[in-house]
């Protein structure tokens, strides 16, 4: 009988319970493991009594939580920005985003960036990012167009890797530029915020936006902007921002005051990865401090599998495709299951 794993009844964790047996879980994007840290969920529950379950205005409205504000101001300084946006969603958060900005000038995708950024249909865009990098500086320094949208991802999270966006100091200074990049896997692990930015220097013709759901490494349910102080009036401005309600306050109680927490697991994250690596191979891909490993075999899913071990795989990029196989780590690992896990990558 074939077990179904689309069916699970528990919060998901370094281990799930199946029909009586026990599997170890490497998959997912909980790379802090906060859904499972105890401390943050107390916190989580502290701001549940404080502020209810849920709140369904909208941020205009004349009766405000003030803890919006001050998460938004938290954020900013923790993530290297002027100012900052909560949504209820990373998607929100991204269509937000890229629906206001977009008429300011013209729009160029970078390669295979997320849904959450399209404006309509997907971009058609297979070039690798370091052919894209060229190709869009060669178009803009040529262009008699003044202003550009540039659209991308902070990282590949699926084939990983960390993208570089240094190529735009070479932009010529009287072109306008607007970088909207969405750290989504990034934030809270490696890239922090404007942090997706490190290589790039601020310049005053290159107008930087950071989108991301909080729902992966940070554990909360909401999506944040962050960028200058102008760009968020504007964001604050639009329609959408105005129409829809906001995240659980007690969810951004537990962000403001989970820093510690952060850092701890962040910490715990990076040791989990170091021992990992120790034990990997050279056919395996991944990025110094990201917790992705993705290796070229479409049988290693299955093979796991008969070792109650389970792993991120799913064909791609089409239904039809074989299946990408990629090892999750997560804070919630401990030492004993990355043992028991690099024994049966070794069998």
């Amino acid at each position: 009988m074939k077990l179904n794993f689309k069916s699970i009844d528990q919060p998901f964790s370094n281990q799930i319970n199946i029909e009586r047996n026990t599997y170890l879980y490497f998959g997912g994007t909980a790379y802090l493991g906060i859904p499972k840290n105890q401390d943050f969920i107390n916190l989580y529950i502290e701001g549940i009594k404080k502020f209810g379950l849920n709140n369904g205005t909208s941020r205009t409205n004349n009766i405000q939580l003030g803890i919006y504000d001050e998460a938004e101001k938290v954020a900013a300084e923790r993530y290297g920005a002027e100012a900052a946006l909560l949504t209820s969603s990373g998607y929100l958060a991204a269509q937000l985003t890229v629906k206001s900005l977009s008429t300011w000038g013209s729009v160029i995708y970078a390669p295979a960036t997320h849904p959450a950024l399209w404006l309509s249909d997907q971009p058609a865009n297979q070039h690798t990012f370091n052919d894209w990098k060229k190709e869009t500086l060669n178009l803009i320094n040529a262009s008699v167009e003044k202003t550009w949208i540039l659209i991308s991802n902070s990282m590949n999270n699926l084939f990983p890797e960390i993208y570089d966006f240094n190529f735009l100091t070479e932009v010529l200074p009287e072109k306008e530029i607007i970088l909207i990049v969405d750290d989504s896997h990034g934030i809270g692990v490696n890239n922090n915020g404007l942090g997706a930015f490190i290589n790039l220097k601020a310049k005053a013709n290159i107008e930087r936006v950071v989108v991301a759901s909080m729902a992966k490494a940070l554990g909360v349910d909401a999506g944040l902007v962050l960028g200058s102080g102008a760009v968020i009036a504007k964001l604050k401005s639009s329609n959408m921002f105005v129409g829809a309600s906001p995240p659980s306050a007690a969810g951004l109680f537990a962000f403001i005051h989970a820093e510690k927490i952060y850092h701890n697991a962040w910490t715990r994250l990076q040791e989990n990865i170091k021992l990992l690596t120790a034990n990997l191979n050279n056919k395996w891909a991944f990025e110094p401090g990201f917790p992705a490993f993705l290796v070229q075999d479409s049988t290693l899913a299955d093979r796991l599998l008969k070792e109650n071990i389970l792993i991120s795989s799913f064909p791609y990029p089409k239904p039809e495709s074989e299946p990408i196989n990629r090892i999750i780590l997560s804070s919630w690992h401990e030492k004993e299951d990355i043992h028991n896990l690099t024994k049966a990558l070794n069998f």
